[in-house]
């Protein structure tokens, strides 16, 4: 392969990112920074990746938030870890339970799509486990961005404006009344440059950071969720959320043509991405329509496949790896044909998520992410606390004969994913792309970009993208080139050309060269940043 991590044959616009002792890329600047400040003050990796993630529940609530879950894959002293922050379903959740809330399948928002939040234990336990900086230090930037006041930026304005007359437009019920009050308190969301202050957040991140979450999973938070929940005719117990732990699980690993690619295990959908990387591994890689062709093909066969069998890992009808093995993926490859195919799988939803990367001096890099689903999740938001309750259970499967069927004490099918790759003596670092059922697409495009093409971190994310929607259709960006859409169109393809939305993902990538010298890329469809010395 050859190796242009330090050119950009893309023509990019921006250069890689270069530096020596640390490195954080993640969607907002004043986050980024939170996390930077760890690292000069003695923190590692695992400390700047948790003070991040704090700090965007406060500058990027649209996408994420206390009331979420998170995902992280670890390299810690040269070892690879993966912890699995998902939370499962109340334990009194069944179809039953849906029938006497009048509801006939999963609803999208309201109270009973509200699983079990998990990002603050994931914080917690990745701090005791690996961190150099006490617990209070690491969310306390978190809180003075709550306390003082920020300035919106311009993708966050634009998508608080966007969240703003879809929950305006479905959710008239009281339950959602706190939803309002917390994010459009002068009754309309903050326009880009507007001062924004989330004072109940910031108790709520200061109950967290004195109890180190105890309050939140055991006390007065804790019972200030259920009861509202409750209240409005919800699932969600104190024993549920007494109950929660984090999963310390080991990322599953593939690889790609030499370079090895590590995803975490399901309830996650990062074997998607692998399979198809291993569907695409035989073929020689050309910059040809060909190509690109067989990539979604490969993705669509792929994506069948984990909308078939993924869920809660406890549940399903096989182990993940059984997809990933040659005389399978042979099989799979067969399938390819040279005219567009039709498989059963439909992206309704655009998904509500942020995504992070770390590195530090000593070799150590974090690569997480965070999620309340679908913007602001259910779109409720428990009066008092800013916290906006995750919508995952709207994950489940309607299907009772699904291994992703609704059912209590359960963990979903979950979009968002942590992605790592490791090219030996020549790169290795964190990356991912997050957007709904994108992910797994865009991890396997910006794959593609850094192994086949040997594109450096920020010629890889700014490429153009594409989408596999359903059927044969295709969304493409309008970057895109002309004569590629109409070649896609000849092989079958439903081409739709789209402007750079959030539908094509948004991704971060930090990549370490033998010298120990960091490469990043930030996305340019967001406001995405790289804080680095």
């Amino acid at each position: 392969m050859q190796n242009r991590l330090l050119d950009y044959p893309y023509a990019s616009k921006r250069n890689v990112h270069v530096a020596k002792n640390g490195m954080i890329a993640t969607s907002q600047p004043l986050a980024a920074q939170a996390g930077l400040d760890m690292l000069k003050n003695g923190g590692n990796a695992v400390d700047a990746a948790i003070a991040t993630a704090a700090a965007l529940t406060v500058v990027e609530p649209t996408s994420n938030g206390l009331g979420g879950d998170a995902f992280a894959i670890i390299r810690f002293d040269n070892k690879m870890y993966g912890l699995n922050g998902s939370g499962k379903s109340p334990a009194a959740l069944d179809v039953s339970a849906l029938k006497r809330a009048g509801e006939t399948s999963m609803p999208r928002f309201g109270v009973l799509p509200i699983t079990t939040p998990g990002a603050v234990k994931a914080w917690i336990d990745m701090s005791e486990r690996f961190g150099a900086l006490d617990f209070e230090t690491l969310i306390e930037p978190a809180i003075q961005y709550a306390k003082n006041g920020y300035a919106a930026s311009p993708t966050l304005g634009e998508s608080w404006q966007n969240a703003f007359k879809l929950y305006n437009h479905h959710l008239k019920d009281d339950v959602f009344t706190p939803l309002f009050d917390t994010f459009s308190p002068k009754g309309t969301p903050p326009n880009v440059g507007e001062v924004v202050k989330l004072q109940d957040h910031a108790k709520t991140l200061e109950a967290i950071q004195s109890t180190k979450g105890n309050a939140f999973y055991h006390g007065e938070i804790a019972d200030k969720m259920v009861a509202y929940i409750q209240k409005h005719g919800g699932l969600l117990s104190n024993d549920d959320l007494a109950r929660h732990e984090s999963e310390w699980v080991t990322p599953m690993k593939i690889t790609y043509k030499g370079v090895n690619v590590y995803e975490l295990p399901p309830n996650t959908q990062g074997m998607i991405a692998l399979e198809a990387l291993k569907i695409m591994e035989p073929e020689p890689f050309s910059l040809t329509v060909d190509y690109l062709h067989k990539q979604i093909e490969a993705l669509k066969i792929a994506f069948s496949d984990g909308t078939k069998y993924i869920t809660d890992l406890n549940h399903m009808p096989i182990k993940p790896h059984q997809l990933l093995e040659n005389d399978y993926i042979q099989a799979k490859c067969e399938k390819i044909s040279n005219h567009a195919q039709t498989f059963s799988f439909e992206d309704g939803q655009k998904g509500g998520t942020v995504y992070l990367a770390t590195a530090d001096h000593a070799g150590n890099s974090v690569s997480f992410i965070q999620s309340n689903y679908m913007g602001f999740g259910s779109g409720v938001v428990i009066p008092g606390t800013g916290i906006a309750m995750q919508n995952r259970g709207h994950g489940f499967s309607n299907d009772q004969a699904h291994p992703n069927k609704i059912a209590g004490n359960k963990r979903p099918y979950h979009t968002i994913i942590p992605g790592y790759i490791e090219n030996p003596n020549v790169f290795e670092g964190p990356f991912g792309v997050m957007g709904g059922f994108m992910q797994p697409q865009g991890h396997m495009q910006v794959v593609s970009s850094l192994v086949d093409e040997g594109l450096n971190p920020q010629s890889a994310l700014d490429k153009p993208r594409w989408h596999w929607d359903k059927g044969r259709t295709i969304q493409v960006e309008q970057s895109m080139p002309n004569h590629i859409v109409n070649a896609l169109r000849r092989k079958g393809h439903m081409v739709q050309v789209l402007p750079t939305a959030s539908l094509f993902g948004r991704g971060q990538i930090i990549l370490r060269t033998p010298n120990q010298v960091l490469l990043g890329g930030t996305e340019m469809r967001t406001d995405g940043h790289i804080a680095s010395y």
